[in-house]
């Protein structure tokens, strides 16, 4: 018989984040909490106590499900779980489209269930080796911008993260917007991680307004930054390589069903957990 496979809820985040470190990942609780508030996580009961699985399933209306955190305890790889627990959350969910990044590990088992490679995305992170200068061209959200900022999102995603979107904000440290002509054009967030200060989203309409983005950002993010870059955004890497961040590892982005990974306008993702 297969296992049971629960919706969880944010009473299961230290569960959660005690499978993680099985899997040697940080304790990486202001995003999990996130995922709890935007996403669907599931899990599946380990005999012993705590999880012997999980995953994250984040819905954009009905057309693309974002794909996340997909663990299996190492006393339980290789018996079927990971396809088990994300078959049905791809189910349950029930969109047209997923999309996700995998590691080489977990690679294999996307492919088995239908995900293609549509690009790759690589992950930068350090000090960088002098100030930040701010661009000026930014300006800090207000809650009277977040109509603007979840259209635009919308068209540039090709999907609506409404609950996404209105989360951000105060998810985030800094969350900044670019004013055109009619409204506002651009937005970007700098949101912290453990030990680290994360740069994404950057949506703008161009190259130079996503520069300016990173710089306004950058400028007064504390510590060690951290960057996922998708491949499609060199002007982004080279920004990266320009502050001396390094390279930590490289995932591809994989769709289920129709491309659904942004157009040009998309500089950087939000995470790699939700696109």
């Amino acid at each position: 018989m297969s296992p049971t496979v629960r919706r969880l809820d944010v009473t299961d985040l230290e569960a959660c984040l005690v499978l993680g470190s099985d899997r040697q990942w940080p304790r990486e609780d202001h995003k999990w909490r996130l995922l709890f508030s935007v996403g669907r996580v599931y899990g599946v009961e380990d005999p012993d106590g705590g999880l012997a699985a999980a995953v994250v399933a984040s819905p954009y209306g009905t057309s693309v499900n974002a794909i996340s955190m997909m663990l299996v305890a190492r006393k339980h790889e290789r018996q079927g779980l990971g396809g088990h627990i994300l078959s049905h959350a791809l189910a349950d969910v029930g969109a047209e489209g997923a999309l996700l990044t995998a590691t080489p590990m977990g690679k294999p088992l996307y492919e088995k269930l239908g995900f293609r490679t549509v690009g790759r995305c690589s992950t930068l992170c350090g000090v960088p080796a002098g100030p930040i200068t701010p661009s000026g061209r930014s300006r800090p959200f207000t809650a009277a911008d977040l109509p603007a900022v979840s259209a635009l999102d919308t068209d540039v995603f090709g999907a609506p993260r409404t609950e996404l979107i209105a989360a951000l904000p105060e998810f985030c440290d800094s969350f900044r917007v670019v004013d055109g002509p009619d409204g506002v054009v651009g937005f970007g967030g700098a949101w912290p991680n453990v030990g680290t200060t994360v740069l994404g989203p950057i949506t703008a309409p161009d190259q130079d307004t996503a520069l300016a983005l990173l710089d306004d950002l950058a400028a007064t993010a504390p510590g060690e930054l951290r960057m996922d870059v998708d491949h499609r955004a060199p002007h982004v890497l080279k920004w990266a390589e320009q502050a001396r961040l390094e390279h930590r590892f490289t995932t591809d982005i994989m769709v289920l069903g129709p491309d659904t990974t942004g157009d040009h306008r998309s500089h950087t993702p939000v995470m790699l957990a939700l696109g």
